[in-house]
C-alpha cells in the first residue's frame, strides 16, 4: 500500500521508527503546514515532500493517508483526504466532535473507501492472548472489568523537553486542551469491544486535580486531569475505566470471571504479561489463589519478531492492517464504525466535566475477527 503521512510531528516520529521493517507499505511522501518542521523530518528520514497539501491530495500514487496531525485538524484533514479519493488512516480520536466522526464514515462509506484508525495495540500479542483466553472460559463466565490509564504526576514530568528522533517536540500543550482521557481511552476500549462488543452507555465523571500545573496553558483551556467512567456493555459486561495524569502509572487490565481473574500488566507493553488467578474453595470460602499463573503469549513469527525490544506496540500495526484487508478484500479489524465507537465513548467521557454524566452510546460495530494466530 502508497502512503502519504499528514503531520511531521511528534507521533510522526513513532511512526517512523518501524514503518520500514514493514513490506506491506511504502511511503510515497510527506507534507506538514510547518515548513521547517517538514523539512528537518525529510532530513531525518530522506523522504521526499509536497510542496502543498493540494499537491499531495491530486497526486495518484498515493492510496492511503496517514493523518497524524493535531486532534483539531483531524476532521478536516481526513475529509479533504477522502474527499480526493484517498482511503485515510486516522490518530485518534477520529474527530474532535461525535457528529464530525460520524460524517466521515459515512464519507468513506459512500465513496467506497476505506478509513480507520488508532489505537491498534488490539493487533497485539497480549490483547490477542487475553482475548483468546476469554473465549477459552480460562476464567468462566467474566463479569466485571477494571482498567487504568494512569500516567503519573505530568507536570512534574520534564515535558518541554521531549524530542522525536527528528526533534520533534512532545505536544503538551496540545495534550492538555486534549486531555489525556480522550488522547488514551481508546487503548483500553478497542480491547472491550473485541472482547464485548458495543457499549450502550456510560456515566463518567471528570475533574481538574492540579489546578496550577505552570505548563503555559491557562486553566480554563485544560480538559480534566482525571476521569472515571462506569460502561456497560450491550453484553452484559460491566468496565470501569481511570485515565489520569496525576495517579502513579498504572496501565494494568483485570477481567473477574467466576472461576478466576485475568491481568495484563500494562497495556501499551507489546510483550506485557497475561496472567490467570483462580478462584478457590476452602472450607466453605471461595478465594483466590496467592498464585497468579503467567500465560503463553501467542504470536506468529512476526508477530514475535516486532515485539522484540520495544516499549512499545509498533505503531504501524494498523495501516498494516489495513493494507492487508485491502490487500485480501475483506474488512480491517480497525473498522470504520469500530473507530467511532471509540471516539463516542472517549468524547462522551471527555466532555463530563462539562456535560452530562450519563450518556446513550449509538454507534454500533460488526464483531470483529481475532488475528489468524490467536484463533
Amino acid at each position: 500500500m502508497r502512503i502519504a503521512i499528514i503531520g511531521c510531528g511528534f507521533v510522526a516520529d513513532l511512526y517512523m521508527e518501524t514503518l520500514r521493517k514493514h513490506a506491506d507499505l511504502e511511503l510515497v511522501g510527506v507534507w506538514d503546514r510547518d515548513p521547517v518542521r517538514l523539512a528537518l523530518f525529510c532530513r531525518t528520514y530522506d523522504v521526499p515532500a509536497w510542496p502543498s497539501l493540494e499537491s499531495l491530495l491530486q497526486d495518484s500514487t498515493v492510496e492511503t493517508v496517514l493523518n497524524l496531525t493535531n486532534p483539531h485538524s483531524h476532521y478536516p484533514v481526513s475529509r479533504a483526504c477522502l474527499e480526493a479519493g484517498k482511503h485515510v488512516y486516522s490518530e485518534k480520536p477520529l474527530a474532535m466532535d461525535v457528529n464530525d466522526a460520524r460524517d466521515l464514515v459515512e464519507r468513506a462509506n459512500a465513496y467506497g473507501l476505506r478509513l480507520s484508525g488508532a489505537p491498534s495495540r488490539l493487533l497485539g500479542r497480549p490483547a490477542q492472548t487475553a482475548w483468546k483466553l476469554l473465549r477459552d472460559g480460562a476464567i468462566g463466565c467474566p463479569y466485571l472489568v477494571y482498567a487504568e490509564m494512569d500516567d503519573g504526576l505530568l507536570h512534574r514530568m520534564s515535558v518541554r523537553r521531549w524530542r522525536g528522533l527528528s526533534g520533534a517536540p512532545w505536544p503538551y500543550k496540545d495534550e492538555l486542551r486534549v486531555g489525556n482521557t480522550l488522547e488514551h481511552a481508546g487503548y483500553v476500549l478497542t480491547w472491550l469491544a473485541a472482547m464485548f462488543g458495543p457499549a450502550q452507555s456510560v456515566t463518567a465523571f471528570g475533574a481538574r486535580a492540579v489546578l496550577e500545573k505552570n505548563l503555559d496553558v491557562p486553566l480554563k483551556e485544560q480538559a480534566a486531569d482525571v476521569t472515571f467512567a462506569g460502561i456497560e456493555y450491550a453484553s452484559g459486561m460491566i468496565a470501569r475505566l481511570t485515565c489520569s495524569i496525576v495517579a502513579s502509572h498504572d496501565h494494568a487490565f483485570r477481567v473477574f470471571g467466576e472461576d478466576g481473574i485475568l491481568t495484563v500488566d500494562d497495556v501499551w507493553q507489546p510483550e506485557s504479561p497475561v496472567r490467570i488467578r483462580k478462584r478457590l474453595n476452602f472450607r466453605g470460602r471461595t478465594m483466590e489463589s496467592p498464585f497468579a499463573a503467567k500465560q503463553r503469549l501467542l504470536g506468529d513469527d512476526e508477530a514475535k519478531r516486532l515485539s522484540k525490544g520495544r516499549r512499545k506496540v509498533d505503531f504501524c500495526l494498523g495501516p498494516v492492517e489495513l493494507a492487508r484487508s485491502l490487500r485480501d478484500g475483506r474488512p480491517s479489524r480497525l473498522s470504520p464504525e469500530l473507530t467511532l465507537h471509540v471516539a463516542e465513548l472517549s468524547l462522551a467521557i471527555t466532555q463530563a466535566m462539562e456535560g452530562e454524566a450519563r450518556v446513550r452510546i449509538h454507534s454500533r460495530f460488526d464483531t470483529i475477527d481475532p488475528m489468524p494466530w490467536a484463533r
